[in-house]
């Protein structure tokens, strides 16, 4: 989330800068002015003073950091050897001394060996790969880096590497013998014959055979495993003491983050948003680039075949022959080579999450702002016109509040939702990661008269209500918000207002992501006088925590959706409580707020709902689907025999088969433009291609189809009650 809390930030920052003035900190403070010392006692200091959680720094805290920095620096053991962490574990409860008195010798020790140990690794792969793979052997590889021990010796090391590079070959030697089957039977149907000639420009290609494929895969493998260390090697000793530093800022939570100069200006480039590209956000987990958000109006979303949770394997520019491998590369290198001027090609080479491989390419473009804006549609649904409107993101202009703002245009799009004699309205918050909390506040207050939103703590300072003053009430009438496991923070927040005050029903998946938690960046640069060391970067940190207005925290627990509906993710881990060092749920005092006053039946229409949920069979398909993924991904051990590796991925083709029908569901459904934006259509032709687009995907969308099912419901219900209730007031 977004700096949500300017007023508690401001002040929390003259807070450390008084307290940064009177221990005055200069570059000057130690006799050796090592950059790296005066990083570490900046962000420890702001960490103490400013941190809703801060950490004890003792041995407990030293073995996390030790544990916790190793795995990233060497997470598929292929680096250390056992001898070196027994030769670490000297330090393994010294690490909170060190930071306490700025000391930096294990980050040196572990430094010099891993650049040793990497130097060494190259001459072990390339041996490796001088001798050709016997894929007829029947081994196995497994991925569970976890449970796997430490190398003992060289031999036990290069094995190690064999076995890594044969799993990665016999992907690429797969993909040549299905590439040669393709091109035989291309040239078959075309009526011409195999020619044992050589190849040029207009002759039929020569079938190769499997030893010459098995060394060209390898070639590949080699190839992909030396642009791997050009980059490794390219990484300066900064870029290694950042990972040091954010193994320690992470034993704080998931959410706080050291960002080294460079990154911190690609952060600003990315929170804008404005910048040319594919239009995705990755992050790097283990070894792999994967997509964790899809923009919205960007070139990926309007291409519609990149997802959440593919990996991105290969990299290949529309100007060059061949792909470049990505895996284990630098998220920020590797997104050089995925972002790139308007007009130009890239094809990503995908793992998908349901772990089928697949090349597509995305033209990049400019990255428009204006698909985080909110955005209507009405529906006839029963002779009943709904509305519904889809929000991205909370967002607002922190210097100008009065600019647009996601508050202000919510108000606008029911307003003219209302003119068009819209019955009930669907707000959709699915993939809705947060933002501005001042806008959550004013936009439960279009739906309810006035009354609490949300609590929210700051450590060591009295809890603060946050409250909707304004009587006023731009909607009152029947109310779904839509949400999912990648709804969060602010998303949560009104969701769960909504619920709380029995305004709406929360329909979605079983909880949502989890993150009750505001973080705040804070420039480094501005902690430090007389500053001779260059730019120091920035923190990102932890600074506050919501409540729901019944006393319950947001964090961990997500909002329970009020009507559970299975989606692909509903068995894969992504949530806030699968992060590492997720701050805990707890409890504070309830508010004292009033529950909606109308005439809906709220419970017999969830009652109804969850009864059509369990009989809908596309429901049934996707929950299906999403456990298999789930199996998919769990998936740890692999075959390096050829046949068996071509039969398991045969098998999985042949599984994938039968959830094709997914794609095929249509409700039947038409969704229309409001005509402000039809009018704008008529002059923006890019406007109406993405409007186009997401109505056709909200006609195939089974969820929304179920919230104007509860529409309908709740406009039943309250006819039912208005009735009952007249009766007994005559």
């Amino acid at each position: 989330m977004k700096t949500i809390m300017q007023r508690n930030y401001k002040l929390l920052l003259l807070v450390l800068l008084l307290a940064f003035a009177s221990c005055s900190f200069t570059s000057k403070t130690f006799e050796d002015p090592d950059k790296d010392k005066l990083l570490v006692q900046l962000i420890t200091y702001v960490l103490d003073q400013g941190h809703f959680n801060p950490q004890q720094v003792n041995d407990d805290f030293s073995k996390e950091v030790f544990d916790d920095y190793l795995e990233q620096l060497d997470p598929f053991k292929r680096y250390f050897y056992a001898s070196d962490i027994k030769e670490f574990e000297a330090y393994k409860t010294d690490l909170d001394d060190q930071i306490k008195s700025y000391d930096i010798t294990f980050f040196n020790v572990t430094h010099d060996r891993l650049l040793q140990r990497i130097e060494e690794s190259k001459s072990v792969y390339k041996e490796v790969l001088k001798e050709a793979f016997d894929f007829s052997t029947d081994e196995t590889f497994s991925t569970d880096y976890e449970n796997l021990p430490y190398a003992n010796s060289r031999k036990e090391m290069k094995e190690r590497w064999r076995k890594q590079l044969k799993f990665s070959t016999i992907a690429n030697y797969d993909d040549l013998i299905s590439e040669q089957e393709r091109a035989v039977a291309t040239n078959q149907s075309n009526g011409k014959i195999d020619a044992d000639v050589n190849n040029s420009k207009n002759e039929i290609p020569v079938k190769k055979s499997l030893t010459e494929l098995e060394k060209e895969a390898r070639e590949s493998t080699l190839k992909s495993l030396d642009e791997l260390y050009d980059f490794i090697d390219d990484r300066q000793r900064k870029d290694w003491f950042a990972v040091y530093m954010n193994a320690i800022v992470e034993e704080y939570d998931p959410h706080t983050f050291y960002f080294a100069p460079e990154d911190k200006d690609r952060f600003d480039v990315a929170m804008s948003g404005n910048f040319e590209g594919i239009g995705a956000r990755l992050q790097k987990r283990m070894d792999a680039i994967t997509v964790n958000e899809i923009i919205s109006g960007g070139p990926a979303w309007r291409q519609n075949e990149l997802e959440v949770g593919d990996q991105i394997l290969k990299v290949k520019q529309e100007d060059e022959d061949e792909a470049l491998n990505i895996v284990g590369m630098r998220l920020d290198d590797a997104i050089k080579f995925i972002k790139g001027p308007k007009g130009t090609n890239v094809t990503l080479t995908l793992k998908k999450v349901d772990g089928t491989i697949e090349d597509i390419t995305i033209t990049r473009d400019i990255v428009e702002l204006e698909e985080t804006y909110a955005k209507s549609s009405t529906v006839i649904k029963d002779d009943k016109k709904y509305g519904i409107i889809n929000l991205p993101k909370f967002y607002v202009d922190f210097n100008d509040y009065n600019k647009r703002n996601a508050a202000s245009d919510l108000k606008l799009e029911i307003e003219r939702l209302k003119e068009e004699g819209m019955e009930g309205l669907v707000l959709d918050l699915r993939n809705n990661g947060g933002g501005s909390l001042q806008t959550v506040v004013d936009m439960v207050g279009l739906f309810i008269k006035d009354g609490p939103v949300v609590q929210v703590k700051t450590a060591g300072e009295p809890k603060e209500v946050l409250k909707d003053r304004d009587k006023s009430i731009v909607w009152d009438g029947p109310l779904v918000v839509m949400v999912n496991e990648l709804s969060a923070s602010a998303s949560e927040i009104l969701a769960a207002a909504m619920q709380d005050y029995k305004r709406a029903i929360v329909i979605g998946s079983k909880q949502t992501y989890g993150k009750g938690t505001v973080q705040n960046v804070l420039d480094l640069n501005r902690m430090v006088r007389n500053n001779s060391n260059g730019d120091m970067g920035a923190l990102k940190f932890t600074t506050q925590k919501f409540y729901r207005i019944n006393g319950g925290s947001t964090q961990l627990e997500g909002v329970k959706s009020d009507v559970v509906v299975p989606d692909r993710y509903s068995y894969i881990d992504i949530g806030e409580k699968d992060q590492e060092n997720p701050l805990e749920w707890d409890k504070i005092d309830a508010v004292d707020y009033d529950l909606w006053d109308s005439y809906y039946d709220y419970d017999t229409t969830i009652s109804k709902s969850k009864q059509r949920m369990a009989n809908n069979e596309q429901l049934k398909l996707i929950d299906a689907n999403a456990q298999w993924v789930k199996k998919m991904r769990d998936r740890e051990s692999y075959s390096l025999n050829y046949e068996s590796y071509k039969a398991t991925l045969e098998a999985n083709e042949k599984e994938a088969k039968r959830f094709e029908k997914l794609s095929e569901y249509n409700t039947n459904l038409t969704f229309q433009s409001l005509p402000y934006e039809l009018k704008l259509m008529e002059q923006d032709s890019v406007l109406k291609q993405k409007r186009e687009r997401w109505h056709l995907d909200l006609s195939k969308d089974v969820y929304i189809e179920e919230a104007l099912n509860v529409l309908n419901d709740l406009k039943m219900t309250y006819g039912i009650k208005n009735k009952v209730a007249t009766s007994v007031k005559n």
